[in-house]
């Protein structure tokens, strides 16, 4: 069958290097993709919110199967659009509806949802412009350090973490009433700080029942040792040793079954991946966040162990038997690496031509960030590659990342060289 993509980052690129294994994909295409998924299948230079550009797209390509990478057309409704339009609607999309997709597209919602369903998180409280004031005073007796998050979407960054109250208060008033993540900040969620180590867990569903796929650690500082400004993710590790069975086995109890029980109570029928940011206090699991489709990096390091038809997965969740799909996981540990640009998160240049790329030995390379131009691969964003070594052990999977990460060049390239060290 002829597959479209949606997305242009690292995901997308680890998507297309699992769908083209499958003996069902025919032809993929991506819109608007990288440098690296054009090695697997034609991209295609369209505006993806674009949703009457993506109909023609679909139509002209005879395009059979859907899936969604990233969050903003989930959460503006692509899933819905197609069921909505009489030559779209017998095509299965992979990706919530845009009731389904409020897990991430708003921060109020998701822990809303979590409270009512006795799902463990932190304790919070919603604010707005309006009652300010409130939030304000609220802070004042509020424990340390305080966390502020933005209710819709910010790029990943529209969270802070505040050590002081002051620090707080100044930071609510600069969402709330000068608009410093736009639109996305009209609405702040306050809550308490969670203790522990976070990682990541992700979930398919077909509305009912679901797979659990390998979990994975994020590292979201732009410094070593997890300092300097949150990023969209430095480098991942899967598996994750302290996520042990017994641990697994609350989240599953805890977390997944009630998330997915809630979702039907509220009559969402969703359709797609569910991401759960986990932390884990002394083994017991609380909910930072819900995405509602795959992480990235994690994904460049959770695909690669995933050594059963992917696109049959999605196949399944297309046609509602997800209970009859058999996972095969690989034992090995896979690190993932991230090259930024310099400068990144904050301000950065594109266009710095990418050397070296056949140098590396042991890894699998995918693009987040990179654009062909002349037939040179140049950045084109500030989360550039993601180098994955895939080993028997972690010492050697990071070791080798990290030496494969050293063998690619540009222009202020930048990568973290104490990926999974607290791991090992």
């Amino acid at each position: 069958m002829n597959i479209l993509l949606i997305g242009a980052g690292g995901r997308e690129n680890a998507f297309s290097f699992k769908i083209t294994q499958s003996k069902h994909c025919e032809k993929l295409f991506i819109a608007p993709g990288n440098a690296g998924t054009a090695q697997f299948g034609q991209n295609l230079d369209i505006n993806v919110l674009d949703f009457n550009a993506v109909k023609a797209t679909v139509l002209a390509n005879n395009i059979n199967f859907v899936i969604v990478g990233p969050e903003e057309p989930l959460v503006r409704g692509i899933h819905d659009y197609f069921l909505a339009d009489a030559d779209l609607a017998h095509i299965p999309v992979i990706g919530p509806k845009k009731d389904g997709a409020q897990l991430e597209g708003s921060k109020d919602f998701s822990k809303q949802f979590m409270h009512k369903y006795g799902i463990p998180t932190a304790a919070s409280k919603t604010f707005t412009i309006d009652n300010l004031p409130e939030g304000i005073a609220y802070l004042e007796s509020h424990t340390l350090p305080i966390v502020l998050k933005a209710d819709g979407l910010a790029a990943g960054k529209g969270v802070l973490i505040c050590n002081s109250i002051t620090e707080a208060q100044t930071e609510l008033t600069l969402m709330l009433a000068e608009a410093k993540f736009g639109k996305a900040s009209e609405m702040v969620v306050v809550e308490e700080f969670l203790n522990g180590i976070e990682l990541s867990v992700f979930v398919v569903t077909d509305g009912t029942n679901y797979v659990i796929l390998p979990e994975a650690k994020d590292y979201k500082r732009i410094g070593e040792a997890d300092t300097g400004l949150n990023t969209g993710g430095m480098g991942a590790i899967s598996p994750v040793h302290f996520a042990n069975a017994a641990f697994l086995q609350k989240v599953e109890e805890r977390v997944i079954i009630p998330t997915i029980n809630g979702l039907k109570a509220e009559g969402i029928h969703y359709k797609g991946f569910i991401f759960i940011g986990l932390m884990n206090d002394n083994g017991e699991p609380n909910v930072v966040e819900y995405n509602c489709r795959m992480g990235d990096p994690e994904t460049e390091s959770v695909l690669p162990r995933i050594e059963s038809d992917f696109l049959e997965l999605l196949m399944a969740v297309a046609d509602e038997n997800v209970a009859n799909y058999k996972l095969q996981i690989s034992p090995k540990t896979a690190a993932t690496i991230m090259l930024v640009s310099a400068g990144y998160p904050s301000n950065y240049i594109n266009g710095k031509t990418i050397t070296g790329l056949e140098n590396v030995k042991d890894s699998m390379v995918f693009h987040a960030g990179t654009i062909s131009e002349n037939n040179t691969i140049k950045t084109n964003g500030g989360r550039v590659l993601a180098i994955t070594s895939l080993q028997n052990d972690l010492f050697t999977a990071v070791q080798q990342a990290t030496a494969d990460a050293g063998r690619v060049y540009y222009d202020g390239v930048y990568f973290r060289r104490d990926i999974g060290f607290d791991l090992l």
